[in-house]
C-alpha cells in the first residue's frame, strides 16, 4: 500500500526531522510512504475571518492538486473521529483489504483546513480535541502509522 502525507509547511526543527525521518525508515518495512509538503501561506497579526477563510482555501487549493485520483483521503480534523491505536490499525487494514491502493492523510497549516479539502476527505480524523503544532503532528501520525503496521502484523508494541 502507499501512504502519503500532505502537509503544509516546511519543517525547519532538526529535531522534529529527525523523527520524521526514523518513522520514515521504520515504515518501509510495511507500504511506500511519501511525504509532501505544499507551501504555506503567511497570516498577518490580527486577520479578520474572511482572511483566515481565503488563507485556507489557497493551502487547501495546493493540497488538493497533490491528491491523485482514486485515492482515499484521510483529514486530520479536530472534529473528526477519535480512535485508539487498534481501531486505526483496524481501519488501515479494512482499506487495505477493500481494494484501496494508496491512502492520502491530511495535515493542514495553523489555521486548519479548508472546507473543500474536508469535503473531499473520505474519513477525518482527530487525535484529540486539544491543538498540536503541525510539525509535531507530523510525528505523530507516523509514529501512529508506524505502530498500526506493527498491530496488523501481529508484531509487539507499547500499550
Amino acid at each position: 500500500m502507499k501512504v502519503t502525507l500532505i502537509t503544509v509547511g516546511k519543517i525547519k526543527e532538526k529535531f522534529f526531522q529527525d523523527a520524521i525521518a526514523e518513522y520514515s525508515k521504520r515504515l518501509s518495512r510495511y507500504c511506500k510512504l511519501e511525504i509532501v509538503q505544499v507551501a504555506d501561506e503567511k497570516t498577518p497579526d490580527g486577520a479578520s475571518e474572511a482572511v483566515e477563510t481565503q488563507i485556507k482555501e489557497k493551502e487547501g487549493e495546493r493540497i488538493l492538486s497533490n491528491i491523485k485520483d482514486g485515492s482515499f483521503v484521510v483529514a486530520l480534523a479536530i472534529n473528526g473521529n477519535m480512535l485508539d491505536s487498534e481501531e486505526l490499525a483496524a481501519k488501515i487494514e479494512k482499506w487495505g483489504v477493500s481494494g484501496i491502493s494508496q491512502i492520502v492523510f491530511i495535515i493542514g497549516g495553523s489555521l486548519g483546513l479548508s472546507n473543500q479539502v474536508l469535503a473531499r476527505a473520505d474519513y477525518k480524523l482527530s487525535f484529540s480535541k486539544m491543538t498540536f503544532p503541525h510539525q509535531l503532528m507530523r510525528v505523530i501520525l507516523l509514529e501512529q502509522i508506524y505502530r498500526s503496521y506493527r498491530i496488523i502484523q501481529g508484531e509487539p508494541y507499547h500499550k
